[in-house]
């Protein structure tokens, strides 16, 4: 791994709510970077160079899920800094305030069957050539913990159609839509590739004895080291 890329200062958001936000910070620490914590207060955000929404339940998800942390002071300075091309990560509940922010387009409810699951899922990679997803190849398969309530992602016809024409439907559900989402989608990303999100947890598949089973060895699957191995690649190149 290369010096500028084990430098690179990775953002980790934290919301009254959030639960994930150590987790996403060991992953990024795993995969080489150097994580930076940030609170949903500040008004910068600290010279980092990409940064990871990470999941919970921020401000209980009241209203809808999001849809207070959408206006967050340090939201505004991750709006302008997506526009201008930094790397941006929404998991789950981080999906959920990247979609109410409109970084992403669509909406999160809920799960069709109206429980909450957590269960390990199966992705079907579709795009692999996003900030987060360039360590991966299409059509690859991996396994990642989900665990939500309001994760049936939601879209008129005429924005799912652009999300497939664009090549914008980064992971699909396999085997099975925990959710109901439309068209088995599990995470997008926007135009430029720059902003994902994503239901499922990456974060929790990082390290050997602590993942999902990988058919091989018990708890062993690190699939979702990949996302944040594939945002220090990308800023290298950048």
């Amino acid at each position: 791994m290369t010096e500028t890329m084990s430098n690179a200062r990775i953002g980790v958001i934290t919301f009254p709510g959030t639960l994930d936000d150590r987790d996403a910070a060991r992953a990024i620490r795993l995969a080489g970077g150097q994580p930076v914590s940030l609170w949903h207060a500040d008004g910068s955000l600290n010279d980092v160079d990409a940064v990871v929404l990470p999941g919970g339940f921020s401000y209980g998800d009241y209203l809808r899920a999001g849809a207070i942390s959408r206006f967050a002071p340090v939201m505004e300075k991750v709006i302008d800094a997506a526009h201008g091309g930094m790397p941006v990560l929404g998991i789950c509940n981080g999906f959920q305030v990247l979609t109410e922010s409109h970084l992403l387009p669509g909406s999160m409810i809920k799960n069709d069957h109206l429980h909450f699951i957590c269960r390990e899922q199966t992705l079907a990679v579709e795009n692999a050539e996003t900030a987060w997803t360039n360590s991966y190849s299409h059509g690859q398969r991996i396994v990642i913990p989900l665990k939500n309530q309001d994760g049936q992602y939601v879209a008129d016809d005429h924005t799912l159609d652009m999300l497939e024409a664009e090549n914008r439907v980064v992971f699909r559900y396999d085997g099975w839509n925990p959710n109901g989402s439309r068209r088995n989608i599990a995470g997008i990303s926007n135009e430029r590739g720059n902003v994902v999100g994503l239901m499922p947890h990456p974060e929790h598949a990082v390290e050997k004895g602590f993942g999902p089973d990988n058919g091989m060895n018990h708890r062993g699957g690190t699939d979702g080291l990949g996302f944040f191995t594939s945002v220090l690649t990308a800023l290298v190149h950048a």
